[in-house]
């Protein structure tokens, strides 16, 4: 188990000590480079994030990140072209009736609409926290009020009671409740800072309750200290479990793996304020990883619901999802480890990071080296203080 002095006497002093030893290499100056470069690579001049990666789709998880480092980077042209594409392409021109589609793209037929209108919750609340601070932070109560708008639809459409747990927040409103008593969870998708701010500045609604139910669902839920992409809870309590779209789609040999969705929860725990609700019992509960990172060079790409290391060789964002992980739990040598690892992989023409310049990397690196360069911070109640403000 993590010390909890430990934990939250050294985190900062070891994370501004890493900062300093990374910025040699990569100085925390205006603009933001990585941004600079995501956006030169990823987002098309009308504001759709493009994952080159899977057929040039574009998710509502793209768009809400998007929107948060553009915030982060007080770029605010592209935040509103983020939003009003988002609006007009994922919401049926109105974010303030409907929560967005979470997938669009090129359909069998070649033509570029929604694939998947089914919301995802954890876009929807970035999307939605991401508009409230940019309200509080830009002064503008347009912002502001859509955001708390989206954030009450999420409390109403995709907060679900699921039994022995508690209030919770479910995947999306469609699709993640095979049967009366059994739900599919996905942790990453609960970052303690978003629940935390909406606990305190969205009112009344379920957040508190949803912050409850933290431990029962990663307690149970983890494999031997190792986060999983998904669980299920159901009479049977909480368990590893199979992702929802592995059955239909033939997947040979489906199981429970900790792997791209779980790497999140490590990132969530290690950029959250030490006193935020829920963050230590989570640290705690999440020492698999922190055990595993005292002898290991780079974070599994896949454990399985007993923990057993299933693939080692991750791709750099794992490390830089990691890396404040570790920086959090006192690690100071291992995550400086993983933060050179990340440098070592950055191209000097794109300044990107990987060979490939893997979406999803880039997306992990902007979340830790925008933190590990104090470009932002949450506070306890999950409010953001950013570098330029």
């Amino acid at each position: 188990m993590i010390n909890r002095r430990t934990y939250t006497a050294s985190a900062m002093s070891l994370l501004i000590a890493l900062a300093f030893s990374f910025q040699a290499g990569c100085r925390a100056e205006q603009p933001w480079p990585l941004w600079e470069a995501y956006s030169q690579r990823f987002i098309d001049p009308q504001g759709r994030v493009i994952d080159r990666s899977a057929g040039d789709r574009t998710t509502s998880e793209g768009q809400a990140y998007a929107m948060f480092f553009a915030l982060v980077a007080n770029d605010r042209v592209r935040f509103e072209k983020l939003l009003t594409w988002t609006e007009s392409n994922l919401a049926g021109g109105d974010l303030s009736l409907r929560l967005p589609a979470w997938e669009w793209g090129k359909n069998a037929q070649g033509e570029w609409k929604t694939l998947d209108e089914n919301p995802a919750s954890d876009a929807d609340l970035w999307m939605a926290y991401t508009l409230m601070e940019a309200g509080r932070l830009w002064r503008d109560d347009r912002y502001a009020n859509l955001g708390l708008t989206m954030a009450k639809r999420i409390g109403r459409q995709e907060v679900g009671l699921a039994n022995g747990v508690g209030p919770t927040l479910i995947p999306g409103p469609v699709g993640f409740h095979p049967d009366e008593n059994t739900w599919l969870l996905n942790p990453s998708y609960l970052p303690p800072p978003l629940l935390a701010y909406m606990a305190r500045y969205q009112q009344p609604g379920p957040w508190t309750g949803v912050i409850q139910s933290l431990p029962g669902l990663f307690g149970p839920g983890r494999g031997d200290g190792f986060a999983m992409d998904w669980v299920s809870v159901s009479s049977d309590g909480v368990k590893p479990a199979i992702a929802p779209a592995q059955p239909t789609a033939g997947t040979k040999d489906p199981r429970a793996v900790g792997s791209y969705d779980a790497i999140r929860v490590y990132l969530w725990a290690g950029i959250a304020d030490p006193a935020t609700p829920g963050v230590h019992g989570l640290m705690g509960q999440l020492s698999g990883m922190s055990d595993y990172m005292k002898t290991a060079a780079v974070p599994p790409v896949e454990v399985d619901g007993s923990g057993k290391t299933t693939g080692v060789d991750s791709p750099p964002g794992f490390s830089a999802a990691v890396a404040p992980f570790l920086a959090a739990a006192g690690m100071k040598t291992q995550a400086t480890e993983q933060w050179q690892r990340l440098s070592a992989t950055k191209d000097a023409s794109s300044g990107l990071y990987g060979r490939a310049a893997a979406y999803y990397d880039q997306n992990l690196a902007l979340f830790s080296t925008g933190f590990l360069e104090q470009r932002y911070r949450f506070e306890r109640d999950g409010r953001l203080k950013l570098k330029w403000k």
